[in-house]
């Protein structure tokens, strides 16, 4: 098949007719093909639409797109149209995806092995950007593998096609991709919207912590042929969330559906319970669905509870709830099965960080007016030059702290400075008080 433009060839934006060189095929959807470019000396991505696919309401609803700017940076947005002499239809040209942002489908084939850490810090700017998204009054429609890219490395996010995305209520062709989809809308009940949108996005977490679907149990697994009444059926007339705690009927079947029965108990309780109520009471009313800022919150709370088995080193999770079940004890590490207990650990409010040797504190954690600031750090776990027994957290801002030792009196902690690991002591750190415990 011929490819629509050439390399070497130019197009030019409509707004200021600045030249747009093509310089490689990328690949090509639905929808039509995407190449590398140069816009002004810079690299970016250019799209351009099959002929019948370029119509003159997909083209209105990019110029409303240009126009209202992208919610949040994480999406890799629409910045300017782009025609061309002898080409029929238009295109557009978006930033450029670095090559270090890796598909969902690389996660889910095993071809990257990002740490639970990486994966909590995805899952929070994931629902960040979505929450951005529709306090705009916006819908993407279309939540799937193909759309969101992340850095195994740091978990850093970015979410591509969004020349869908409309303006709530809006007609759109778009019905979203197989098994993301609302049961509501598999029905034909309704077009995709920002509810349908919540359950695509939790859809979407689950696959990531679980590599698994939400839906595909014992009763997938009895389906001879996965056609599309089958589909119908499993996914929209009766999906049935497979650890629904009142319905055993399409529980994960071992050899059959290994991860979700590894993955699942890993987790803590408060994180199993949002996909218990999106995937229960949430499947069939949409308003009891997990909203983008529980899973935003719940995402941080996560990788706040990370700790490391002292065996082996693997990635578990502190989970109060069972230590109240338990008398105080954790489950065995996930990998090894050796005991594992928790670090010391700070209290800040009502939220509590394990301090791990590389834990570190963000403007999020000490201070109320910059909730979800994850910009630098203010604070790091360090160990004593002196002696490697001792541990202290340090002062990386540039404000002042104040550390109130048990029995001591108040003493400031300056810039640079480092406060010991000691059970009790208390840190001021301006709106919030931490409290340590070892």
């Amino acid at each position: 098949m011929n490819q629509l433009l050439n390399p070497n060839q130019t197009v030019r934006t409509t707004t200021s007719g600045t030249a747009c060189v093509v310089e490689q095929f990328l690949g090509g959807g639905g929808q039509g093909e995407v190449y590398r470019a140069q816009l002004a000396g810079q690299p970016v991505a250019l799209k351009w639409y099959y002929p019948h696919q370029a119509t003159a309401a997909q083209r209105a609803l990019l110029e409303n797109l240009i126009h209202s700017g992208a919610p949040d940076p994480r999406f890799l947005w629409p910045l300017e149209l782009t025609e061309a002499d002898g080409v029929a239809g238009y295109g557009y040209v978006m930033p450029l995806r670095e090559p270090r942002f890796r598909g969902m489908v690389d996660l889910m084939k095993r071809r990257i092995e990002p740490t639970f850490a990486a994966l909590t810090i995805a899952g929070r700017d994931l629902a960040h950007g979505f929450l951005q998204l529709h306090a705009k009054g916006l819908c993407y429609r279309d939540i799937s593998f193909g759309n969101v890219f992340f850095d195994p490395q740091t978990g850093e996010v970015l979410i591509c096609d969004n020349d869908n995305v409309s303006a709530v209520g809006t007609e759109a062709n778009i019905q979203g991709t197989p098994r993301f989809m609302a049961p509501e809308v598999v029905r034909g009940e309704t077009r995709p919207n920002a509810a349908t949108d919540l359950f695509s996005l939790a859809v979407l977490l689950f696959y990531m912590f679980m590599m698994h679907h939400p839906l595909e149990g014992k009763k997938e697994s009895a389906i001879r042929c996965l056609d599309a009444p089958a589909m119908q059926k499993l996914y929209g007339e009766e999906p049935i969330f497979i650890f629904d705690p009142d319905n055993e009927s399409n529980r994960p079947e071992r050899g059959l559906h290994d991860n979700a029965l590894i993955y699942w108990p890993i987790y803590p309780a408060f994180f199993q319970q949002l996909f218990v109520q999106t995937f229960t009471k949430g499947m069939h009313k949409p308003d009891e669905r997990v909203r983008e800022s529980i899973w935003r919150e719940a995402m941080i709370r996560l990788h706040d509870a990370l700790i490391y088995c002292p065996a082996c080193g693997a990635e578990n999770f502190y989970d109060a709830q069972r230590m109240q079940r338990t008398g105080g004890a954790l489950a065995p590490c996930w990998q090894c099965g050796q005991p594992v207990s928790p670090p010391p650990r700070m209290r800040l409010g009502r939220e509590v960080v394990m301090l791990n040797y590389n834990t570190r504190l963000y403007p999020h954690h000490i201070d109320t007016n910059r909730r979800f600031d994850f910009s630098h750090p203010v604070a790091e776990i360090t160990r004593h030059p002196a002696n490697p027994a001792i541990w202290g957290l340090k002062n990386v801002s540039a404000e002042k702290w104040v550390t109130i030792p048990v029995g001591g009196s108040a003493q400031d902690v300056l810039p640079g400075r480092t406060v010991t690991l000691v059970s009790g002591t208390r840190i001021q750190f301006g709106t919030i008080e931490g409290d340590i415990r070892v």
